[in-house]
């Protein structure tokens, strides 16, 4: 059932009321965005456990655009759904936090919410998009580190059970990403006694994060699991990113074929379902902080992911590079040998099953 956002659907059912003493309850921030809604999602189906999602939809959508349950109502400014398992606030995190920092029952004064310590907490809140926003406004990008500050003050004066810091791929050093030096980057590559330059902003603000989650661990006690994820993509991911944007255009049948530089960057693509199963495994596994690989291990170049698509599309365009459009690093993949050897996991979608989810999803939005 979808409805206009925010607008209440009359008394939600007892069963569905938001208050919940004997039920846990995990937190997503940034719960709207592509990992995040996966992420709840994911919970939803493999938990009997309630989910509370933040999102100030600068960058998410609407749950009612993507959630698979039916709205029960708005109780108190919170969006309910799934028979009372989901919960949406549409706020601004950084306004939660302090509130929460001055008040840990803040949530149960102002929305009725039976909730003063989260079981888990997802922290995927973060000012991210594609390729130009990361190098034409690196300084709103930079805002990520006050998004940062307030979730750590809180952890730590709070401690859930667990809490997972994303940290980004682009945290690596670029010179290590050159054309003339391109290496499959191993989790040791980032040394906080040796710091290499990380990605721009956004590289230097995960940096940071990382370095937090381990204060946080070693000094607070708290129990702290960082991934690095290289190039996530999926069915539902917005256009912005370019897996379902060359998705998109093949399914078009666009001809010329335009790709920004030259086409032979390469990154290493990996499905959603990979990234939330490795993610999972690690919070299991890793409480102090330590950082991980989230990839396939293979470089894959654009002008090879055009080559996919228009081959499930059944034509061979020609390509137009756009050299003066933003393409960041030359080359970015990772070394899964430590999380193969340490946690025994590989990704399980190849490149050419999840191209073709995507693809066909593609398809039906034509």
């Amino acid at each position: 059932m979808v409805h206009e956002p925010g607008v209440p659907l009359g008394p939600l059912p007892t069963t569905c009321r938001i208050f919940a003493p004997d039920m846990a309850t995990h937190l997503v921030t940034g719960g709207c965005g592509f990992v995040g809604r996966n992420m709840v999602q994911r919970l939803f189906n493999n938990t009997a456990d309630r989910i509370l999602l933040i999102d100030d939809l600068s960058v998410g959508t609407h749950p009612d655009t993507w959630a698979p349950w039916k709205c029960d109502g708005v109780d108190r400014g919170i969006t309910v759904y799934g028979d009372g398992r989901v919960l949406f606030l549409k706020a601004d995190l950084r306004d939660v936090l302090r509130e929460l920092n001055k008040d840990p029952e803040y949530l149960v004064k102002q929305y009725g919410l039976d909730v003063v310590r989260f079981k888990d907490i997802f922290h995927f809140a973060a000012i991210v998009g594609g390729r130009s926003k990361i190098d034409g406004d690196p300084m709103l990008v930079a805002q990520d580190l006050s998004i940062d500050a307030e979730i750590f003050l809180y952890v730590c004066r709070n401690k859930p059970q667990r809490f997972l810091y994303p940290s980004s791929s682009a945290a690596y050093p670029i010179d290590l990403q050159t054309e003339s030096n391109t290496l499959q980057l191993k989790e040791s590559d980032i040394d906080f006694k040796k710091m290499g330059e990380p990605d721009m902003t956004y590289g230097w603000s995960k940096l940071t994060g990382e370095f937090l989650a381990k204060i946080a661990a070693s000094h607070y006690g708290v129990h702290v699991t960082c991934i690095r994820p290289f190039s996530g993509y999926g069915e539902d991911q917005d256009l912005s990113y370019p897996v379902p944007a060359i998705a998109a255009r093949a399914a078009k049948k666009e001809n010329p074929f335009e790709v920004w530089g030259t086409g032979k960057q390469g990154r290493d693509f990996v499905h959603i379902d990979d990234v939330l199963d490795l993610t999972l495994l690690a919070m299991d596994k890793i409480s102090d902080g330590r950082a991980i690989n989230i990839g396939m291990g293979k470089l894959t170049t654009f002008l090879e992911l055009i080559e996919v698509f228009t081959g499930f599309a059944g034509y061979k365009p020609t390509i137009k590079p756009l050299l003066d459009k933003p393409v960041g690093v030359h080359s970015r993949y990772c070394d899964m040998t430590w999380v193969e050897e340490n946690l025994g996991w590989k990704a399980k979608i190849s490149i050419e099953e999840g191209m073709r989810r995507v693809y066909e999803a593609a398809l039906k939005k034509i």
